[in-house]
């Protein structure tokens, strides 16, 4: 297996520049098919968001089997070698959850574009409105289950003093007063740090910078001395904060169940504010 082209998760719109000439390098637009074809860095391929998802309720967003994701990553031509650059066009939510799934099959070559397509786009690179034909692979998928914790595993771990939760969702959500599901509120002991208060929406959403980023994180005991779970409503928002974790090197999984199964099930514990 090659390594990556950088030591960095997260490239700037330069350095993915400087890659798009070697021939393993793959950018992977996560997104709508009109955002796509509105403007994506050349040679790119399109992942739908209900492709990277189950999409059966009440938990949606929980992963999808090992045979549809094979057909995904063989349609898109992903082979061993591939390296990818993930990106999207809402600040990583999106390219954050390609990026855990790409974790959870053992495919650990990929970048994140910092600022996605707003910020390429906005800095005039070279873009392109049609879809490039895309020779098709024959991915073979293996689930590491190592990668995925149940809401049972969290129930275990609640009482740990190296484990945390870190939830991604608003802080109505958190506090039970929105509520989506059978219940409403936040796991207990759960850290609230909104995905969104992440992105500078003053820097074509980009990341804040990680300092700042560290600083909160840390004024909410999420630290890299802990075993770390993030999770939002469907795991969409959560992939933002999981790919943060990646980056800054914490030790992080996401609970692809997130609330929309926490919520709905009889037995797990809620806390409200």
């Amino acid at each position: 297996m090659p390594s990556t082209l950088s030591n960095s998760i997260m490239l700037q719109t330069d350095e993915c520049e400087a890659l798009l000439g070697n021939a393993n390098v793959l950018p992977i637009f996560v997104g709508s098919e009109e955002a796509f074809l509105a403007g994506h860095i050349p040679g790119s391929a399109l992942i739908r968001p209900k492709d990277i998802v189950c999409g059966v309720g009440p938990a949606t967003g929980k992963l999808p089997d090992a045979d549809d994701l094979a057909d995904l990553f063989s349609r898109i031509g992903l082979t061993p070698e591939t390296i990818v650059i993930a990106y999207d066009d809402e600040g990583g939510g999106w390219a954050g959850r390609l990026i855990w799934t790409l974790d959870v099959i053992g495919h650990t070559h990929y970048h994140y574009l910092d600022g996605g397509s707003i910020a390429w786009l906005a800095e005039g690179r070279a873009s392109t409105t049609t879809a490039q034909a895309i020779n098709p692979s024959d991915y073979a998928i293996t689930i590491d289950r190592s990668q995925l914790i149940t809401a049972d595993a969290i129930i275990a771990a609640l009482d740990k003093p190296d484990f945390i939760v870190w939830d991604a969702r608003s802080a109505e959500e958190h506090a039970g007063t929105k509520v989506l599901a059978a219940k409403g509120g936040h796991i207990p002991g759960a850290a609230n740090l909104d995905w969104l208060d992440l992105i500078d929406r003053t820097n074509h959403s980009r990341l804040k910078p990680l300092d700042d980023i560290k600083h909160m994180l840390a004024e909410r005991n999420i630290a890299n001395s802990k075993a770390i779970v993030t999770h939002c409503q469907t795991h969409h928002r959560s992939g933002l904060t999981y790919l943060v974790g990646k980056i800054l090197g914490l030790n992080i999984k996401a609970y692809d169940g997130s609330w929309s199964e926490w919520g709905n099930l009889e037995h797990t514990p809620v806390n409200t504010l």
